[in-house]
């Protein structure tokens, strides 16, 4: 045997090795990573809500209380969370946050945080934050700035519609309706 095909066979071996090596930590990886999900999975007390992928935050990261106390309303942090209803509202500051926790259904928007002129039409539309009023102290997203200027036209009127509809489409998924 010549020295050049021992070396070819040792770094065959060699290159081998290697990706066997990387094979079995794959497998590994998998099988660990499911061994843990289904361990998750079977444990009182802890739901699919509770993990990352199906992680809900309200109002688009907003700190809510902003809407009443500030000219322009701003994101909280992940510094500062409060959960209401297995929706998780973020806070600027740990003050802001007590201040929610204290009276949340004087900062959370008027249904569920859907477009409020949707409500008013029996419909749950996607809202933006950036679109909002203040009525009665009472906050209200609409679905962006053409669909608020319809809302505005009765604001009233649509959001005795809205609450009315409410009651109906609260648990159902926009989808369905």
């Amino acid at each position: 045997m010549s020295l050049t095909s021992i070396s070819r066979t040792s770094i065959s071996r060699t290159s081998i090795s290697r990706t066997s090596s990387r094979l079995f930590s794959k497998i590994k990886f998998i099988f660990f990573s499911a061994v843990a999900a289904l361990s998750l999975a079977a444990v009182p007390g802890i739901s699919a809500a509770d993990t990352v992928a199906n992680s809900v935050i309200g109002a688009r990261g907003y700190d809510l209380t902003t809407f009443f106390t500030s000219e322009k309303p701003a994101h909280g942090t992940g510094h500062h969370v409060a959960t209401v209803d297995g929706v998780d509202y973020l806070f600027t500051s740990e003050e802001n946050k007590k201040t929610f926790q204290a009276n949340p259904e004087k900062y959370l928007p008027a249904f569920g945080g859907y477009c409020a002129y949707g409500a008013s039409i029996g419909k749950k539309f996607v809202a933006d934050p950036d679109v909002y009023d203040i009525v009665d102290n009472k906050l209200y997203f609409n679905l962006d700035t053409k669909i608020r200027a319809i809302w505005a036209k009765d604001i009233a009127g649509n959001i005795d519609l809205a609450k009315t509809n409410w009651k109906t489409i609260a648990n159902k998924k926009p989808s369905e309706l």
